[in-house]
């Protein structure tokens, strides 16, 4: 089974708006998938993502209040089957981590959409509430491309 680990920097608010958004895409598209995020930093291990990022999921129809951050593993590169950066910096320091033995696939987030490789998806954290909009708009399209792909690859 496809598992996947969406990683920004601090889990708080472009991470969990990825994972939501797929898991969003998997269950409308009836896949079976593992979905988490994680941060390089571990300043907010255990908190909740950021109000606005929760507000602007529950605005899409989705919940993600359960959430709470962790700081990505060595042994997420095994479990997972996917690493999903969502910036350049976070994609440099997952391949500063990762085991020699790693499993995973290592990509960023908008790799999966056609039109925007090799971009970063918008950090809303120091914006406005419009960031988080602007952010939930490139997470989850990018997340209707990854579904996609993934459903052909299990058909």
């Amino acid at each position: 089974m496809p598992s996947i680990l969406f990683v920004c920097l601090g889990n708080i608010c472009r991470s969990p708006l990825a994972e939501a958004a797929l898991r969003a895409e998997a269950e409308r598209l009836r896949l079976d998938l593992i979905v988490d995020s994680a941060g390089t930093g571990n300043w907010h291990a255990g908190e909740p993502p950021d109000p606005r990022a929760q507000a602007t999921a529950r605005r899409h129809g989705v919940d993600i209040s359960g959430l709470r951050a962790r700081q990505v593993t060595p042994a997420d590169f095994r479990r997972f089957t996917h690493v999903i950066a969502l910036d350049h910096d976070n994609l440099a320091n997952l391949r500063r981590i990762m085991p020699d033995d790693a499993t995973a696939e290592l990509s960023l987030l908008l790799d999966h959409l056609p039109g925007r490789e090799g971009q970063a998806v918008t950090d809303p954290y120091f914006g406005d509430d419009a960031g988080f909009e602007v952010t939930w708009s490139e997470v989850t399209a990018a997340a209707e491309r990854l579904a996609e792909r993934l459903r052909l690859t299990r058909d």
